[in-house]
């Protein structure tokens, strides 16, 4: 998550004008086109830079502004799952709405919502369990449970009504309602729900949607412990009764308020004993490693690359940069032993 967010609080008369500005459209184009300039349809973009978002900035102006189609294409990550990409000029302008919402939106998040925020993310999420574990086993001394659960199909099932609800509580103004509101109307999984996955507003609409559910855990169930990153969250406590409690309550209030359902074969009460799988690594007492499915396909990677680099497949340096982002991430956890593996 880049820290070049731009903006601080408006006022809602002139967030609409500071959303469209060239200046928020150029700095909105710096930022989407990172690791992006080899693209054909960014080089496209590029060629024509000024006449591009002038003539964007002139139709935002005059409202004459419509989000076009998207292209949608498959990736694992490792799960499979389907991305819909808009166009440059749409991704652009996503970038400039992001820049400026936020700022207006983050503050009023918990603590312990760790996705596409801002000097949060998944290490952060895993140290902050492994510090709560800690606390709650008594720096593990005792034993204690996780309540881990997972939204089904989250992005495909946010009801539009209730998303333009609950940004309707901070962004009063009639134009940059209708822009947003451009945006979510651009695609349509099903009858008034859906959010793409491919747009970078989607990370904020989705933490907005679910700040609901979040002042629900922290406000009427007291908890103390708890974790959410995209739509799987966890609930740490010593009280198994609780928990369950807290499990049944928990899917009545996504059911009536947000709509939304827990999928049944990801809802689980595990012993820390056991160990705590969240944002791809598993915290056991004493130490925190990699989730075996992580680990085999890191090994299946960097052995594919190897293979790819005496072939002349792939050249050395990106051999090296693949590599390199792999052992950053055993940097995070006791993952010295699959280290000697990928260096052999």
């Amino acid at each position: 998550m880049r820290n070049s967010v731009g903006g601080g609080m408006k006022s809602h008369e002139s967030l609409f004008n500071d959303i469209i500005s060239l200046e928020n459209l150029f700095l909105a184009w710096e930022e989407f086109k990172k690791g992006k300039t080899k693209k054909v349809d960014v080089l496209d973009f590029e060629f024509k830079l000024e006449d591009n978002l002038f003539e964007l900035h002139q139709e935002l102006k005059n409202k004459t502004y419509k989000h076009s189609h998207y292209t949608s294409f498959n990736v694992c990550d490792p799960k499979l799952r389907r991305i819909h990409k808009a166009c440059v000029r749409d991704r652009v302008l996503q970038h400039a709405v992001f820049r400026k919402l936020y700022p207006l939106f983050d503050g009023s998040f918990i603590f312990d919502s760790y996705s596409c925020r801002i000097g949060k993310g998944t290490h952060r999420a895993s140290k902050r369990l492994e510090n709560f574990s800690r606390k709650l086993s008594k720096n593990n001394k005792r034993n204690f449970l996780a309540l881990k659960c997972d939204v089904r199909k989250f992005f495909d099932s946010v009801d539009k009504n209730i998303l333009k609800k609950l940004i309707g509580k901070r962004i009063k103004d009639k134009d940059t309602s209708w822009l947003i509101y451009e945006i979510i109307d651009s695609f349509e999984k099903e009858k008034g729900k859906g959010l793409p996955l491919g747009n970078v507003t989607s990370q904020l609409f989705a933490n907005i949607y679910l700040n609901e559910f979040d002042q629900f855990i922290k406000h009427k169930l007291k908890a103390n412990y708890y974790l959410r990153y995209c739509d799987d969250f966890l609930i740490l406590s010593d009280d198994k009764e609780y928990l369950f409690s807290c499990l049944e309550k928990i899917s009545v209030f996504l059911k009536e308020n947000l709509k939304l359902l827990l999928h049944p074969d990801k809802v689980s009460i595990i012993k820390y004993s056991q160990g705590i799988d969240f944002v791809g690594y598993v915290v056991l007492p004493h130490y925190k490693t990699l989730r075996t499915k992580t680990k085999k396909r890191i090994v299946k990677k960097v052995s594919k690359n190897k293979e790819d680099l005496k072939n002349n497949i792939i050249s050395k340096e990106y051999f090296d940069v693949s590599l390199n982002s792999y052992l950053g991430v055993l940097k995070h956890c006791d993952g010295y032993k699959i280290e000697r593996i990928l260096k052999l």
